[in-house]
């Protein structure tokens, strides 16, 4: 064999090696040739049966777009689970899943198992899917699509009435910002959103990153979009915003991916076949669409302003009036979305994370580390872990305080408290951020005041373009020239010159064949393969480097011309080095004084059920962090006591957020009315008990924790000494086996006068010996206190308020109180209170 050494020492390779690279080389071309014959007749196949979404899941189309009274080319999907799913349970909420249209077909989001759509079928979640078919319909506007898409989620609801929820929305990429102007006009429609890779500031970015942002700017403008829609013949060739997508990455598109199926041609070729139908399924939008996003978008970014409103001026879009949650997922590997375009609407809409919690807005954002822009979408690992996560926390996220979160998702230490309170491997905690954090992840905010430029300057030219231009294009475009120019598209072309098409081609599928059964691959560590590897790298890096030097000579360009004053001042905008004023929000100000008003009586009124979430938001306040073991704990609570004291997950959201807003309001008169919320010294003591427990879960109380424990315990007159609450609770986090674990949940069974009025349950057996066997914190003292509060969250005893008066408060939504069939592990924690980093 042909040594290394021999190599680099000048001798002359043994042949037996270089014929070995060479009969390789010989049989992986042909089958390199022959996976793009195959790809060129799966694109003629996959446009031949009008291009179907590429979902590996079985559908049901149950609403049809195009037959609503404002059609669009959209539709709603019911996805059939596969075998090896569970079965779809209709009480448990539903999931809905918005791709992107933005140049491809719709399927990304259910390309394979591991998935969004997968994830929530193995969750036994009803899935929906709202695609979208090639052609758009004559007359179709993006008012049109957000019209149906209304319609589709009004559908899901009218499905599951028991859901004890409203829809998880899922947007991806171009669906997100779809989805954020729907739920900004329909707020009723929604549950909890999650936006991935979506996005929403589009002229943010750091500078020497995110080349994207500045192509409007180098191109004049939009009126380049209405050219190409013009020569379309009123049809935009989604085609080119592909094209766009991979000039990003030159050394991919070039090289790595082509390279990459050579290498590994033996395994390769079906995950690449599977990925270029998709990649290859290029969607037309009409022209007006198109118009639409980039002026209103792209080059305008006027959504985050709410500047975006009907044609008849009658509705405007207003994404401070999404009451849902809100979920960001970006990642700092994406060259498309970066972080910034995903986040900076936050710190656009709000001043600072108290006006969040004034409006009553909840937005939690998770940071990828690596993955790519699609890898969001695709990524098995991205999955299985954050998207896993989100949805078996969509309990926990919905009835989360209003503010901003971070979301981190780690794994399960073997010796972590309270593990019966997690499901999977990972444990999922929010913790608290302020709009200073988001505006961290930039580097300024400066750099924006160029693309105020670029907009006025895209007004001129595209003026210019509709006045003087555009009809002289469309009289010479007609369809039959519209078609040439789509199928001499080079994404097109490549894909039909090497595929059945070709006559000169008949004989590659038979010879690949039999080099398939002849296969002889070579040794890795073959001389010849490893500077072929060498030389893919070198061919890599040199492609990164033009990438690089193009991207920054783009930038300076960009920034010479926009960032002008003289220009600036030319076409009548503010100069970048001149200060701009920032109009106050009197109305949202006007409404929080107005809230604040009708929460006044909430401060000595309410049911049982409020003074105890009032206790425990009290004393876990200042915590700054949420993880799903305390409310996994009270979900227990609430599943295991529906049939006599239900309560749906809807109205413990509306209580924890009125109350979260009266401990905000005024901390010591919200402590104050406690004793007016809990009446009977016997439901103080279960209430002060169970908060403490669910205080333990996640480890040694906090000794601010443990103050606002004793001020409750004073407030409300109770009989527990300090030190001895500290002393029973810090063995629940520490592991070590405690001589009493049992006392606190006897105590709590317990009234105040020390008579027995509880039975002995399984539940109630915390053994010291099981507790010192295992290892693991003594938990389940959590079992016996909250079995003993039933009657705090029940419908019996929160009929009535401290008075004895009948308080106006919202009838049960719906029958008993659902689980949604999970178990608690997917469940979440309402107990954080007011997040407070400091």
């Amino acid at each position: 064999m042909w040594s290394t050494a021999a190599v680099q020492g000048g001798k002359f390779p043994f042949p037996q090696a270089l014929f070995d690279y060479w009969l390789d080389a010989c049989q992986r071309g042909i089958l390199y040739w022959d996976t793009q014959y195959r790809r060129g007749a799966t694109y003629l196949e996959h446009c031949e049966s009008g291009k179907p979404p590429v979902l590996v899941f079985e559908y049901r189309i149950i609403v049809d777009g195009r037959e609503l009274p404002d059609p669009a080319n959209y539709a709603l999907a019911a996805i059939k689970p596969p075998a090896g799913c569970p079965a779809t349970d209709p009480a448990k909420r539903p999931f809905v899943v918005i791709d992107p249209r933005a140049g491809h077909g719709p399927g990304i989001g259910g390309f394979k198992m591991d998935s969004e759509i997968g994830v929530a079928l193995q969750q036994g979640h009803p899935c929906y899917f709202v695609m979208f078919f090639p052609q758009p319909v004559d007359g179709q506007t993006i008012e049109s699509v957000t019209k149906a898409e209304g319609h589709f989620l009004a559908r899901v609801n009218e499905l599951h009435p028991d859901s004890d929820g409203k829809p998880f929305v899922i947007g991806n990429c171009q669906g997100g910002w779809a989805l954020a102007m729907l739920a900004a006009v329909a707020p009723d429609l929604v549950g909890p959103i999650l936006l991935a890779g979506s996005p929403l500031s589009y002229w943010a970015g750091v500078r020497g990153k995110n080349p994207m942002r500045y192509a409007g700017g180098l191109a004049g403008g939009t009126w380049t979009a209405s050219l190409a829609g013009d020569l379309g013949n009123g049809h935009f060739d989604g085609a080119h915003l592909v094209e766009n997508f991979e000039k990003l990455d030159p050394a991919n598109t070039l090289w790595k991916k082509s390279y990459n199926l050579y290498a590994k041609i033996d395994t390769e070729p079906q995950r690449y076949l599977d990925f270029e139908r998709w990649w290859g399924g290029h969607y037309l939008l009409n022209k007006v669409e198109m118009e639409w996003i980039t002026q209103k978008l792209f080059v305008g970014n006027e959504l985050v302003h709410g500047r975006i409103a009907s044609h008849d001026g009658k509705v405007r879009v207003d994404m401070r009036n999404i009451r849902s949650p809100i979920i960001v997922f970006a990642s700092w590997g994406d060259n498309i979305t970066p972080p910034q375009q995903a986040l900076n609407w936050i710190a656009d809409l709000y001043d600072s994370v108290d006006d969040i919690r004034d409006n009553e807005q909840t937005i939690v954002y998770c940071l990828h580390n690596k993955v790519g822009h699609l890898g969001i979408f695709v990524s098995a690992g991205v999955a299985n872990k954050e998207h896993s996560e989100f949805a078996s926390a969509l309990d926990l996220i919905d009835v989360l305080a209003p503010g901003l979160y971070e979301a981190v998702i780690d794994d399960i230490a073997p010796d972590a408290p309270g593990l019966e309170y997690i499901e999977g491997r990972y444990i999922i905690r929010f913790e608290a951020r302020d709009v200073q954090d988001i505006l961290a992840l930039d580097d300024g905010r400066d750099d924006e005041r160029a693309f105020e430029v670029v907009k006025r300057v895209s007004e001129i030219n595209q003026g210019v373009y509709d006045r003087y231009l555009s009809p002289a294009v469309r009289a010479l475009s007609n369809e039959t020239s519209a078609r040439l120019l789509r199928e001499l598209h080079p994404a097109r072309l490549e894909r039909t010159l090497i595929s059945p098409k070709n006559p000169w081609l008949w004989w590659l599928p038979d010879l690949a064949a039999k080099v398939r059964e002849q296969r002889r691959p070579v040794a890795e560590d073959n001389p010849l393969w490893r500077w072929q590897q060498q030389l893919s790298d070198f061919v890599v890096r040199s492609l990164d480097h033009y990438r690089d030097l193009r991207d920054a000579a783009q930038e300076q360009l960009f920034r010479a011309v926009y960032e002008s004053p003289q220009l600036a001042t030319l076409v009548g905008v503010t100069p970048a080095s001149e200060p701009r004023s920032r109009a106050l929000a009197w109305e949202s100000r006007e409404l929080a004084r107005l809230k604040r008003e009708a929460l006044d009586p909430g401060f000595e009124q309410g049911t049982l059920a409020d003074g105890f979430v009032r206790l425990l938001l009290y004393v876990s306040n200042g915590s700054g962090v949420v993880d799903e073991r305390p409310f996994n704990a009270i979900r227990r609570v609430m599943r295991d006591v529906r049939h006599e004291y239900p309560l749906t997950l809807m109205q413990l959201k509306d209580i924890v957020r009125r109350q979260v807003a009266l401990v905000r309001l005024d901390a010591p008169r919200a402590l104050r009315g406690l004793a007016l919320l809990l009446p009977d010294a016997h439901r103080r003591h279960q209430a002060w008990l169970l908060a403490r427990d669910l205080l333990a879960l996640r480890g040694a109380i906090e000794p601010v924790h443990q103050a606002r424990l004793d001020e409750v315990a004073a407030a409300l007159a109770l009989q527990v000494p300090p030190q001895t609450a500290a002393a029973e609770a810090t063995p629940a986090a520490s592991g070590k086996p405690p001589a009493r674990a049992a006392k606190p949940a006897a105590a709590a069974a317990k009234p105040a006068g020390g008579r027995k009025t509880a039975p002995k349950t399984g539940a109630a057996k915390t053994t010291t010996a099981k507790t010192a066997a295992s290892g693991k914190a003594p938990t389940a003292t959590v079992g016996p206190a909250a079995k003993a509060v039933k009657p705090a969250i029940g419908r019996k005893e929160a009929g009535k308020t401290a008075g004895g008066a009948e308080p106006k408060t919202a009838a049960p939504r719906k029958g008993p109180a659902k689980a949604n069939g999970r178990t608690p592990g997917g469940a979440a924690q309402p107990v954080s209170g007011e997040p407070d980093k400091h």
